[in-house]
């Protein structure tokens, strides 16, 4: 992970995988002495134990990690509404649609808006507007997918706290005239594009 770090330092932002074992410190702590500028995001994938994060959290700040993103799996989250939130958390499994937000109010302060899991623009721009008028972050993110899927994703972006729209950039080939990625921005969506 440091020399992954190492070779994108220069990134504004970077979002590392943990799994809840032993070793997640330790590679959050490589990374930021390979990246010591950049912004530190941490992905969990529903992995850790109440015991590791009451563990890993107050080094996971000190490392000036910006977000915890879904430590717990989403039918066990509530045991956030008993743990200090030293770094914000932000909801991704357990946040789909709007109908989801009532049960979150405790339990994060970001909310990780994806297309795929509100079935479309007009239920996340409407999850967009009900979780700001309730005072939650947005982090504007995807599942891997092509251009086509992050073009309508990135009409969210302005208005996010996060963006994570890397899905093309995962994939071996995407579609022509897909996105342009370059220093850490997206270029808009060409003509083409949409067919």
């Amino acid at each position: 992970m440091a020399a992954a770090a190492k070779a994108s330092a220069t990134s504004p932002i970077l979002k590392l995988k943990l799994g809840g074992d032993s070793s997640d410190l330790a590679r959050v702590e490589a990374v930021r002495e390979a990246a010591p500028s950049a912004r530190l995001l941490i992905d969990a994938n529903e992995s850790w134990s109440p015991e590791h994060y009451r563990q890993i959290v107050p080094a996971l700040k000190e490392l000036a990690v910006q977000l915890i993103e879904q430590p717990f799996p989403a039918d066990s989250d509530e045991v956030l509404e008993t743990l200090d939130h030293l770094v914000p958390v932000c909801a991704d499994e357990s946040c789909h649609t709007t109908s989801d937000l009532p049960r979150l109010m405790n339990r994060y302060e970001v909310l990780n808006v994806k297309l795929d899991k509100t079935g479309g623009l007009t239920e996340a721009l409407r999850l967009c507007q009900s979780a700001r008028n309730s005072g939650f972050q947005l982090l504007i993110g995807c599942m891997v997918c092509s251009s086509l899927g992050i073009a309508p994703a990135r009409l969210l972006a302005g208005s996010a706290d996060y963006v994570d729209l890397d899905g093309p950039v995962l994939l071996a080939g995407d579609r022509n005239y897909g996105l342009l990625y370059a220093n850490g921005r997206i270029g808009m969506p060409s003509k083409e594009l949409w067919g």
